[in-house]
């Protein structure tokens, strides 16, 4: 661990979620939000995801005409371990019949055992797309045998899937996620038939379960993708998604039969059948 670390601070006063959207895209995953601030830290130097904001809103302004405000500030901190502080804040959760654990806490004898150890890559059940998520997993997979989970993050999908007893496959662009899936499978004892770096472009195989809980803009790049990895009546389940993007999820996905819609606050949760 280094002996400083950078905490960027953000204020938008337009387009707030849009901002939020793009540091994901960013690849910057450790994120925090407060009321109207994003603020990401870092040991590395954010200098260059300051200006490509800066930049950003450039764009905006010129695409909605409007005047944005960008209040920042960077400072650069003395190290603390963050990681572990975030870690000791993370709680278990049920969802459904699974009971979502640190490996710290004791598991619950009545329900299905899920340890996910809080780190850079997300999903820990607590966000409300990865919520809904497991809740339609439990659903919709009791006739599927196959299932791919498209940006696989900590694996938690994975590994909820392959303890349903389905052949999992999973990926991710960021080696670190691929890395904490294949942490997690070990610690929840699971076996993932295939785990890969990369995206789904050029995938030949089709699956009976396709999950994609990535951001909208993402989904939007790859929806000739995802339909393609779906077998004939199989389920793709979307997530990760803003309220806002509800109107072109359907019509992008309008050849499928959307089967539910789920909200949880701002996040939506999609399931079609092919």
């Amino acid at each position: 661990m280094k002996d400083h670390f950078f905490e960027l601070s953000i204020k938008s006063s337009l387009y707030f979620e849009l901002f939020s959207d793009f540091i994901f895209s960013l690849g910057i995953t450790c994120i925090e939000q407060k009321d109207d601030c994003l603020i990401i830290r870092s040991e590395e130097n954010l200098d260059d995801v300051l200006w490509g904001i800066k930049e950003y809103a450039k764009r905006l302004e010129e695409i909605y005409n409007k005047k944005i405000v960008i209040e920042s500030k960077l400072e650069k901190k003395e190290n603390i371990d963050w990681i572990k502080k975030y870690q000791d804040s993370v709680q278990p959760i049920q969802i459904g019949d699974f009971y979502i654990r640190p490996s710290w806490e004791k598991p619950k004898n009545s329900l299905l055992d899920i340890i996910i150890d809080p780190a850079l890559a997300f999903g820990s059940g607590h966000h409300e797309s990865t919520a809904t998520c497991i809740q339609l997993i439990q659903k919709y997979t009791k006739d599927t045998k196959t299932a791919l989970d498209v940006g696989c993050g900590s694996g938690i999908l994975s590994i909820i899937m392959s303890k349903l007893g389905l052949s999992v496959d999973g990926c991710d662009t960021d080696e670190q996620a691929i890395q904490s899936t294949l942490s997690n499978a070990r610690k929840n004892g699971v076996s993932l038939n295939n785990l890969w770096c990369g995206s789904i472009s050029n995938l030949e195989k089709k699956y009976d379960f396709v999950v994609a809980n990535i951001i909208a803009d993402v989904i939007f790049v790859l929806k000739n993708d995802l339909k393609k990895a779906i077998n004939k009546d199989g389920y793709l389940l979307l997530s990760g998604i803003l309220n806002k993007y509800d109107g072109r999820i359907k019509d992008s996905f309008s050849d499928l039969t959307l089967l539910e819609h789920e909200k949880l606050n701002e996040w939506s949760s999609f399931i079609f059948k092919k």
